[in-house]
């Protein structure tokens, strides 16, 4: 499990120094989510879901998660045992880890509309936590 560990961390450092990532304002989240075509009545939650989950920031890697190792990529924290594959195209959203942590959110998007599709927002659990039933940014001035 360790050597695991050190291996996915290794082949992740090598992948970040290569991509660059960008870290949203608020507003610029919500209009790029729009953009990509989110559901604007959602928006409020789609952008509470991202800014509990990674700060809104598309470079950001979590874990290794508790439960099985794991770690979570990108905007949206996909995680890499279900939905994406380190090196090659994988998982259910058929993409690389790797590409959820640059600067490009389109296949990031993709991937939470079909991660949204199955699950709805309890997918995630910064979502769950700090969004369900909690008062939460209002972002749909940023659309005045």
């Amino acid at each position: 499990m360790m050597k695991t560990s050190l291996v996915v961390f290794a082949l992740l450092l090598v992948t970040v120094s290569d991509c660059t990532g960008k870290t949203f304002t608020r507003c610029e989240l919500a209009l790029e989510l729009d953009r990509q075509g989110l559901d604007r009545q959602k928006m409020n939650d789609w952008v509470c879901l991202v800014e509990k989950e990674s700060m809104r920031d598309t470079s950001a890697i979590g874990g290794p998660n508790a439960k099985d190792g794991s770690y979570d990529y990108g905007l949206f924290q996909i995680n890499g045992n279900l939905w994406c594959s380190l090196g090659v195209a994988g998982g259910d959203c058929h993409i690389k880890c790797e590409d959820l942590i640059d600067d490009d959110i389109s296949d990031d998007v993709r991937c939470a509309k079909k991660i949204y599709r199955r699950h709805k927002f309890y997918a995630w659990n910064g979502w769950k936590s700090g969004c369900l039933n909690k008062i939460i940014p209002d972002v749909h001035y940023c659309f005045n």
